[in-house]
């Protein structure tokens, strides 16, 4: 059976509608008429998506715009009278509308959009490039928290790319900071990510080693490490991804790019450490072939848990030798 949400606290309910509040107004969407217009923000909204398009079908705008076919209906009857768009009978089907702006609706699309990127501008321009830097990760965030099943970006398809300056130090504090609220992990958890980090970032080896960012709309989202254990053997490490990023295949794309950047230097088995309880995890990994070769209980960071050990053998198959079977 699904589980039922958990109760948000009226503090937190009660900070979102004050960030609600301040932003509408600094914005002025509470005006008569948006960017000192005669439109309101829907008709706004309306003609910013006519504008990047050549025509579309009523459908087709109420549900980018999530309106009400009523209320969508009586505001294009009013944009329409006053010559800002047109309507008319799909040809490849009578019952359905397609709407295109006018030229005196592009005229103010285009008016419209000046006036929202001066506005912008004065909102952001006080702010130094590294203040514009925080706010835009930030915005990120917030875009990525709030999206709906299977809702995102068009342009936050995930990407892996290098490790560059920062990132050691957010691979640490993201890495204890989730295991900390999802699994009760406490602080020597984080210490074993920071003594990890900091001996890769000291003196890996760059013909061998590496270690991976993803992103998503440009947020970090996961990262991956491959590190040398001997001439053989390379060790997946680090491994986590964002709550907001979770069901997007991003944790079994950086898995894979890790096993086959380990093939690639001529490593011929993987092996990685992991607890039980991180059941998300262990199915990535079984994807992707590892074999569960041992298991330990002690105490650890905090918690009596289930050490494993997994291995996957990077050879490639031969007759002779069967290629390692994958869970389901």
């Amino acid at each position: 059976m699904p589980t039922e949400p958990a109760p948000v606290p009226a503090a937190d309910i009660a900070e979102v509608r004050a960030f609600n509040r301040f932003f509408t107004r600094r914005v002025g969407v509470l005006r008569p008429g948006l960017l000192d217009s005669p439109y309101s923000l829907t008709e706004v909204r309306i003609l910013y998506e006519l504008a990047h398009r050549d025509s579309t079908e009523a459908v087709d705008l109420r549900r980018t715009l999530d309106m009400d076919a009523g209320q969508l209906s009586r505001v294009l009857t009013r944009m329409e009278n006053a010559g800002l768009l047109t309507r008319a009978a799909s040809p490849d089907d009578g019952r359905r509308q397609v709407i295109a702006p006018t030229g005196d609706g592009t005229a103010a699309a285009r008016i419209l959009d000046d006036r929202s990127t001066a506005q912008v501008r004065e909102l952001i321009g006080h702010l130094s490039p590294a203040g514009r830097e925080r706010l835009i990760a930030a915005l990120r965030t917030v875009r990525g928290l709030l999206a709906g099943p299977g809702e995102e970006p068009a342009d936050s398809g995930p990407v892996l790319r290098p490790l560059a300056p920062g990132d050691l130090g957010w691979v640490v504090e993201r890495n204890g900071a989730l295991y900390a609220a999802e699994h009760g992990f406490d602080t020597t958890y984080e210490a074993l990510v920071a003594e990890i980090a900091a001996g890769y970032g000291r003196a890996h080896d760059h013909a061998r080693e590496d270690a991976w960012i993803a992103e998503a709309g440009g947020e970090r989202a996961g990262a991956v490490f491959c590190v040398r254990e001997d001439d053989s053997t390379a060790r997946l490490r680090l491994l986590h991804v964002e709550p907001w990023a979770r069901g997007r295949g991003i944790g079994g794309r950086l898995v894979d790019h890790c096993v086959s950047y380990a093939r690639s230097r001529g490593y011929t088995r993987m092996v990685l450490w992991t607890v039980s309880v991180l059941s998300s995890a262990r199915r990535i990994y079984t994807g992707a072939g590892f074999t569960l070769v041992s298991e330990d209980r002690s105490p650890r960071f905090g918690r009596d848990l289930v050490g494993q050990t997994w291995e996957l053998d990077l050879r490639p198959a031969s007759p002779g030798r069967a290629a390692p079977l994958t869970g389901g």
